[in-house]
């Protein structure tokens, strides 16, 4: 076992992490990279040159996108090399989605191909159902979509109506029901299928095949965003299913979509740091193209603070992303080596870090909304026209706060899997929330400071932490069961948790590059790290506040609110000139260069 697998999901809250024990994106190698480059020289051949046609829904255009990317491989790069795929681990797999995140609504198709329509059949199915389907989803000769929304059950997934019940021969489960909002749906040979059988509690999952019959569909959905992806509703009339496509267990079909949700989460994150990656580039160049009073529109202050400001949220939530992908990675390998069947141990490796799943799907769709936001607004009055890029990527990024589940689930969901971590053991936080409550009646300590590199930034990270320890603490004491429906309490404190996380990621990625590239290289992630965690402070004394005023009072408030003044506590340090330092460099790269 290593030291890496030493943290447990959602442990970063109450342990520090060494910079030595993440993975950041500057360490992927040669072989790695070379799929990236791979996959955005896809994009730029086949893909966006081709936008217009493709959001028309141009008959037949997004198949055969998909079966290009299928002989590159880009479909099976984290399946195993026995079913034709190249076997990467979960970070390249990462890496991939990255690099097509930048190709508007043919990314949508591959990660659902890939991801919720591939992964189902992979991590739960059987040896016959992996050898019959997983080598033709890996090279894209078919092609799968996920069928769990119904117009009754998003978020609450497990109330869906559709329903199968064994024929009276029992060889096949007749399904009936409607689902909506399938991505991929008009195309798909394949559908990851959930319904109830009879009077079952829980959902069970079916593979059934197109050519079964008995599936109709709407015609394709108009939307906001992402006009070229494929959306829609189908409806299973008697539609026949071998009981043998069963999809693992009877009523497993709750956990399957829990599960697969967790990866399509921390994809997703992946897919949105590609697409703020292309979008700052743009808007860079437009920047430098753009002539008013003489000047480039880069010259002004105004527009350099946005171009820093979102390059640095996108370095921020990228760092996060990429450390996430590692610790899953060395769960895996450890459960392995404890003997744990494959399928399984992919699973219950990111099931660990479902918590940091989470959060990286939050914070980075909120990252890409203020970039293609800012974007929008660099480019003035043409970012408001359809003929410049920036249009379809406001539009398309929207999106990403409800795929997979909505921010605000989310956010519930990063509080509520800590409290049920802790209350069954496998986090310690009521003993450190318990310190830091003592903490704030002893007299503060005022020794000698650190002077090495990032001690001060740490310490503030230390404090972040307890800051949330207090509140939650405080919360579940005070309001014990009622908590779970205080959900503006549990928001804040979900965002306490987040942008320390993230606050602390970039930090340790800046640090690592600092002692391995050495001070000169790190100097702009080093302003980045920050920036990001000035800011950090500032909202979680925002949210910390509104969180102690909403359930303390009297004497108790005000300790506590003297202890987040104190927790919440960074330097001054000239944060306009790092923002300066970070625009330049973008502007004389005339791209995003980090």
């Amino acid at each position: 076992m290593t030291e890496k697998v030493a943290i447990k999901g959602g442990e970063f809250v109450i342990r520090e992490t060494a910079y030595t024990d993440v993975f950041i994106p500057e360490e992927f190698d040669e072989e790695a990279r070379m799929i990236r480059q791979t996959c955005l020289d896809f994009l730029d051949t086949e893909v966006l040159n081709k936008l217009d046609r493709i959001d028309s829904q141009e008959e037949g255009l997004m198949q055969s996108l998909m079966d290009k990317a299928g002989e590159l491989g880009m479909l099976g790069v984290s399946i195993p090399e026995e079913y034709g795929g190249f076997g990467k681990d979960f970070n390249t797999s990462m890496l991939v989605t990255d690099a097509v995140g930048g190709g508007y609504s043919f990314a949508v198709a591959l990660s659902a191909h890939t991801g919720i329509g591939t992964l189902p059949i992979l991590y739960y199915g059987n040896k016959e159902q992996k050898d019959k389907y997983i080598p033709r989803l890996a090279t894209g000769e078919w092609k799968a979509c996920y069928c769990l929304t119904e117009p009754n059950a998003g978020s609450d997934a497990n109330s869906g109506k559709t329903s199968a019940k064994l024929n009276d021969q029992g060889t096949h489960y007749m399904i009936n029901g409607q689902k909506m909002w399938i991505t991929n749906g008009g195309f798909a040979d394949i559908f990851i299928v959930f319904a109830k059988i009879d009077d079952d509690r829980n959902l069970t999952a079916f593979i059934v095949e197109k050519d079964f019959g008995g599936i109709t569909m709407n015609p394709e959905e108009h939307k906001l965003g992402i006009k070229g992806s494929s959306t829609r509703q189908v409806f299973f009339n008697d539609c026949p299913v071998p009981i043998g496509n069963m999809l693992s267990e009877r009523e497993n079909g709750f956990k399957i979509a829990v599960n697969i949700l967790n990866i399509g989460r921390i994809k997703l994150g992946a897919a949105t740091i590609g697409s703020a990656r292309s979008v700052i580039s743009q808007a860079t160049k437009y920047a430098n193209e753009r002539v008013q009073f003489d000047l480039p529109i880069s010259k002004f202050g105004a527009i350099r603070y946005k171009l820093a400001e979102m390059a640095i949220r996108l370095f921020a939530t990228e760092s996060a992303t990429y450390r996430a992908g590692q610790n899953i990675d060395d769960a895996y390998r450890y459960l392995l080596a404890e003997g744990m069947d494959e399928a399984k141990a992919k699973l219950k490796s990111v099931e660990q870090f479902a918590i940091e799943c989470a959060i990286i799907k939050v914070w980075c769709s909120e990252m890409l909304d203020y970039v293609v936001d800012e974007g929008v607004q660099i480019y003035g009055g043409m970012g408001y026209s359809a003929e410049a890029p920036m249009e379809r990527a406001y539009r398309d990024a929207r999106i990403n706060r409800i795929f997979e589940g909505t921010n605000e689930v989310n956010r519930l969901l990063i509080v509520d899997m800590l409290l049920k971590r802790a209350m069954k053991g496998e986090i310690d936080l009521m003993g450190p929330a318990t310190a830091v409550a003592n903490e704030l009646m002893a007299i503060p300590e005022f020794g000698d400071e650190d002077e090495t590199p990032f001690a001060k930034e740490k310490k503030v990270i230390a404090n972040l932490k307890k800051t949330g320890l207090l509140i939650a603490g405080a919360a579940v004491q005070k309001l014990m069961m009622s908590l779970a429906k205080e959900e503006e309490i549990l928001m804040n404190i979900a965002d306490i948790i987040g942008y320390t996380y993230v606050a602390e990621s970039v930090l340790l990625r800046a640090e690592k590059i600092h002692n391995t590239q050495g001070e000169q290289t790190s100097m702009y992630a080093t302003d980045m790290a920050k920036v990001y965690l000035y800011g950090a402070v500032d909202k979680v004394n925002i949210a910390g506040k509104e969180a102690l005023n909403s359930f303390a009072e009297g004497d108790e408030l005000k300790m506590m609110l003297i202890g987040l003044r104190r927790f919440t506590k960074m330097e001054p340090f000239n944060i306009k000139e790092a923002r300066q330092r970070i625009a330049k460099k973008l502007i004389d790269e005339n791209s995003y260069c980090f």
